[in-house]
């Protein structure tokens, strides 16, 4: 049933990472967050495969990197025309989407420009414009990168994303947080880093036509919990959900969050 599978295509723009799991009628495609800067979905099927198992009967699972090499300056909206060609190599012609923090920046230019490739669109932790959080939350990370501290990101990704008693849990694992996944170059993940400060689709969401849910938590350190408001004001019949108390690692966190997003879906 999980029939995972790992894969990489070659696009106009360059080499693109993605995995493939499930067995169901219904294509959904996910796009992770900026975490992939550091390192892509490569090898990585059989893993998501056994973590979203629930969705293996329902759905077939695309999950789409970002391009190995991301040229200075590469904006969301560009990441999204990349996401578009990917699904026309593939013969995905239609499919739920659903971007995760900055895979939802990605999304929404996604579903903008591409409209008539998303049956339903899921929009989570993630903001359409910048504000003062991010800014200050990305700028820390850059300064992290610039001089190679990849334990420091993990670190404060983590304090940012959990519920207290999540990162009780959480705290008792740093020490053994080291080097290991460590990519040897921070370039990518500067220039994801650096995209989410300039994304800004705010305007333009009104044009978002399929159904469309946003997720969001009240407590968000990285996006905040109003930036979620923000975009389901913007988009025509929008859907709206917000965890209270949660952060940014809702996802990982709320027991009902891949249901819900499978039953909008389905």
């Amino acid at each position: 049933m999980l029939r995972a599978k790992n894969g990489c295509l070659s696009l106009g723009t360059g080499k693109m990472d993605y995995i493939r799991f499930g067995s169901g009628p219904r294509i959904l495609v996910m796009l992770p967050g900026v975490g992939d800067g550091l390192k892509t979905v490569r090898g990585m099927a059989l893993p998501f495969s056994l973590l979203y198992h629930a969705m293996a009967r329902d759905f077939t699972v695309y999950v789409f990197s970002r391009r190995r090499q991301l040229s200075p300056h590469t904006t969301t909206r560009e990441m999204a025309a990349d996401v578009a060609a990917a699904m026309d190599a593939l013969g995905l012609s239609e499919a739920a989407v659903l971007g995760v923090s900055q895979g939802g920046m990605i999304a929404q230019w996604l579903s903008i420009d591409h409209p008539e490739k998303l049956s339903r669109l899921v929009l989570a932790v993630t903001l359409s414009k910048p504000n003062t959080t991010v800014e200050t939350v990305v700028s820390g990370w850059l300064e992290m990168a610039e001089r190679g501290d990849y334990k420091g990101i993990l670190l404060d990704t983590a304090e940012r994303s959990y519920s207290p008693k999540r990162l009780r849990r959480a705290r008792l694992s740093y020490g053994l947080l080291g080097n290991v996944g460590k990519p040897r170059s921070f370039e990518r993940f500067r220039i994801q880093a650096e995209s989410c400060v300039t994304h800004n689709a705010y305007a333009e969401l009104p044009r978002i036509v399929c159904p469309t849910l946003v997720i969001g938590g009240t407590e968000d350190a990285i996006v905040t919990g109003q930036a979620s408001r923000e975009i389901a004001s913007q988009i025509p019949g929008c859907e709206l959900y917000l965890y209270a108390g949660l952060s940014h690692g809702l996802y990982e966190e709320a027991p009902d969050f891949l249901p819900r997003v499978m039953d909008f879906c389905r």
